[in-house]
Parts: structure tokens; sequence; C-alpha cells
């Protein structure tokens, strides 16, 4: 049976980890949610950035796309919001988006060498399992918690286990340690309560988010897989 394992943070993430796996990425305050959202909200694609630098250099041989982005929590000057519900009200549909943030943007940059990578969140969880499951059921899995700024992230880590309770709930994954680790904790707590508590949910909550927090913490509400490809996230399935 293929392995269902689990980074805790992306600082971990060595090409030689890559080599013929399936990627989940997932920065579930907020980058991947965001991005996950945006795809609901029907954008046509985006492009994830290092940073502003790099997202400005993307955006030089694009048709003048939407910015958004952050960086440590603070909006970059010129860009759109890097939140779902905010960035989502400045109108999505059929556009193009450069996204730079700090750590989500980055760790799917890092992992652009798998076989394939896709965007993961509570949002989306049964339906890039269901997907990854469905086009590659004999490759191994790697869940990567992007993690911030090199250090472990609560959220990250309840995300990939929601997103592992559906691997294992379908069968036919060997489930490491790590995996099994989030799997538990996943099953210990709620969505609201794990993303509340965390360090980065405290400090969105103290900035007045808590609506974002609560659009990220929904479970299995959209249907959207977003794959990178050749630099590009698009929706591969829905």
């Amino acid at each position: 049976m293929p392995s269902l394992h689990l980074l805790f943070k992306m600082v971990v993430l060595f090409p030689a980890r890559l080599e013929g796996k399936v990627v989940i990425v997932l920065d579930v305050l907020f980058a991947t949610s965001t991005i996950v959202h945006a795809f609901g909200q029907c954008i046509d694609c985006i492009w994830p950035a290092m940073d502003a630098q790099d997202a400005s250099r993307i955006a030089s041989t694009l048709q003048p796309p939407l910015l958004a982005g952050e960086y440590l929590a603070n909006p970059l000057p010129g860009f759109g919001p890097a939140t779902p519900l905010a960035l989502a009200a400045t109108g999505l549909a059929g556009a193009t988006l450069v996204y730079a943030t700090t750590n989500g943007t980055v760790a799917l940059n890092k992992a652009s060498t798998a076989a394939h990578v896709y965007v993961g969140a509570l949002l989306n969880g049964a339906a890039v399992a269901a997907h990854v499951r469905r086009m590659h059921p004999r490759a191994p899995v790697l869940l990567v918690c992007a993690g911030s700024m090199d250090r472990f992230n609560l959220e990250d880590f309840y995300g990939a286990g929601h997103i592992a309770s559906h691997f294992e709930r379908a069968g036919g994954y060997t489930l490491t340690d790590a995996a099994l680790a989030a799997l538990l904790f996943h099953r210990g707590c709620d969505a609201g309560t794990a993303l509340g508590a965390s360090r980065v949910g405290r400090m969105m909550l103290s900035h007045q988010l808590q609506a974002e927090v609560d659009c990220a913490a929904r479970p299995d509400v959209l249907d959207v897989v977003p794959e990178l490809r050749h630099g590009c996230l698009q929706q591969v399935a829905a």
C-alpha cells in the first residue's frame, strides 16, 4: 500500500523527499484557505509567489493581474488582502491573481518538483483526498504543513489531520506515525477550537478577523481542487 506521511513544517521540504510523491500543501491561516476559497469564487488561475518582489516579476509577464498578499501578517503596499473573505470581496470571477504570502505560497514553490502538488485546506479536504485517490491510486502522499517562519503551526497540523481522516476512512494507505498523530489530534478536537487556540488564530482574533478564521474552519464545504502546474495554480476538479 502507498504511504501517507506528514511534514510538520516546510523547512524540512527537501527535493529528495518529493520524488515520485503527490504533495498536498496546507497553510490553513490563511494562504491555502484563501486559494481554495478564491477558486470557489470562480477565479481563473493563481500564481503563487515567493515574496512581493517575485510577485511583481510574475505580474510583469501577464496581462495586468490582481495582486494580493501579506508578509508577517502585514499588508503588502499596493497589494490586495490576503484573507479569504476580504479577497473575495474585491471580485474574483474570471480573474488572474498573483499571490504572495509569508509561508503558504513559499511552501507551494518549494514543493514544485514533486510529481503532483495540490492545495489543501479544511474547506476542500474531502475533495482533494478523493481526487488524489482517484487520479494517483498507487502514489505515496505527503501532507506538508507550511508552518510559520520555520515554526510548527497547530492549525496546519489540524488541517492535515482532517485530510488524513479522509484517506484513512477510504482505506488503502499506510499512515506513518506523523500522519497518525495528526489524525488522532483531529479526532479529539473541533476545527473552531483548534484554529482559535493556535498562535496565528489568536493573533487573527486580536486583529478582529474572527469571521476570516470562522471561514477557514469550515470542513468540506468546497468541491474544488487546485493543482500547481508550471508555476500556476489551476482548478482540476470541481
